[in-house]
C-alpha cells in the first residue's frame, strides 16, 4: 500500500501576509490579499494533485481563506490560541492525527505536483525536509510515519531542522523550493512558471 502522506498548509490573515510583497501589487491593500490568497490557492491546488498526497488541510482564521479553500474541496482548521507558526502546526498535526503528516508552506506559487511527488518519494518513509533556495529555510517538512512532525520553523529553520535529526531532501526542485517572500522571489517564481492564480493576480506581469 502506498505510503501517504497528509499535508498542513498554515495560512496567515490576509491584511497580515506576506508584507515585504506589497510593492507588486503597488501598495494597495485589496489587490495585496488576493495576492497572498492567489500564492496559497495555487499550493494548495498543486498538492491536492500529487500522487501520495491524501488530503490537504489549511490552518488559518481568515474567512474569505476557508472559503476559497472549500471551493477547492479543502478542510481549514482556525488558528490555536497560541501564537506562532510551530504551533499551528503542531495543532494541525494533532487535530488530523493522520499516519503520516506533513508541513508545506503556503507560498509556492509555481509549485510543479511532480516535484512534490518526487519528494515525498525521496523521503522514503523518513523524517525529511526540503529547504528553500537560499539553503536556511524549509519549505516542506516530512514526518516519518507515525512520527511527530516536530517544526521548528523561523530564521534558520533548516539549519534547526537539521539539529533535530530530519534528513535534508536535495533533489531538483526549483519549484518547491521557490517560496516567495519578495518581489525578488516573485520574479523567480515566474520564470518557473506561476499557477493560474498568481498570473491572474498580477496581470501586469503576466501579459
Amino acid at each position: 500500500m502506498r505510503d501517504e502522506v497528509d499535508l498542513v498548509v498554515p495560512v496567515k490573515t490576509l491584511g497580515r501576509a506576506k508584507t515585504r510583497l506589497t510593492s507588486a501589487t503597488g501598495g494597495d491593500p485589496v489587490s495585496h490579499a488576493a495576492l497572498a490568497l492567489a500564492l496559497a490557492m495555487d499550493t494548495v491546488s498543486a498538492a491536492l494533485a500529487t500522487p501520495g498526497v491524501r488530503r490537504v488541510v489549511t490552518i488559518t482564521s481568515d474567512p474569505a481563506v476557508a472559503s476559497e479553500m472549500a471551493a477547492l474541496g479543502v478542510e481549514s482548521l482556525p488558528e490555536p490560541a497560541e501564537p506562532g507558526l510551530n504551533e499551528a502546526l503542531r495543532h494541525g498535526a494533532r487535530t488530523l492525527g493522520s499516519g503520516r503528516i506533513g508541513a508545506l508552506q503556503a507560498d509556492l506559487p509555481a509549485l510543479r505536483s511532480a516535484e512534490l511527488q518526487a519528494a515525498l518519494e525521496a523521503a522514503g518513509g523518513r523524517r525529511a525536509f526540503v529547504p528553500d533556495r537560499q539553503g536556511t529555510g524549509t519549505t516542506l517538512l516530512l514526518a516519518a510515519p507515525g512520527g511527530a512532525l516536530d517544526p521548528r520553523f523561523g530564521v534558520g529553520s533548516a539549519g534547526h531542522h537539521r539539529i533535530s535529526g530530519a534528513v535534508a531532501l536535495l533533489g531538483p526542485w526549483p519549484s518547491l523550493r521557490c517560496d516567495v517572500d519578495t518581489e525578488e522571489d516573485l520574479r523567480l517564481a515566474l520564470t518557473l512558471g506561476l499557477g493560474v492564480h498568481t498570473a491572474n493576480a498580477l496581470p501586469a506581469w503576466t501579459t
